[in-house]
């Protein structure tokens, strides 16, 4: 299983995640979490509620990947969620029984001020974490 958002770091990770589909003659799910903003609610002190945002992201992600000769190779799935990544993409594995979840190295200040997803994955996930620089 990877995590995909289409930037660099994402591209590499899936590189890696075909190869080792390939190697181990089995399928890919490829996971793009599509994020949720925190909308505060002013009134008697609320706790936040999240608002799902429509995502086309995955559309254009997903015809780009279905266009993309370097993943004829092995038989895969593009899978949406919204929400926490890290969450998201445990929960995902979990459902797959996947064997690891590859995703790439956050750069960056938001990753230096907020932790990197792969970090934060890899302190919690249930399974192996792979991290691609």
């Amino acid at each position: 299983m990877v995590g995909f958002d289409g930037s660099m770091s994402s591209e590499r990770a899936l590189a890696y995640a075909i190869g080792m589909a390939n190697r181990l003659s089995s399928g890919l799910i490829i996971v793009h979490v599509a994020n949720r903003l925190p909308t505060t609610v002013w009134a008697g002190c609320e706790p936040p509620v999240f608002v799902d945002v429509p995502d086309h992201r995955t559309e254009v992600l997903g015809l780009e990947l279905a266009c993309a000769d370097y993943l004829s190779e092995v038989p895969w799935v593009l899978v949406e969620r919204g929400g926490d990544i890290c969450h998201e993409l445990e929960e995902v594995g979990r459902e797959y029984s996947a064997d690891a979840i590859v995703v790439g190295s956050t750069h960056g200040i938001v990753g230096r001020i907020f932790g990197s997803v792969a970090g934060r994955l890899a302190r919690r996930a249930q399974r192996p974490v792979i991290v691609i620089p």
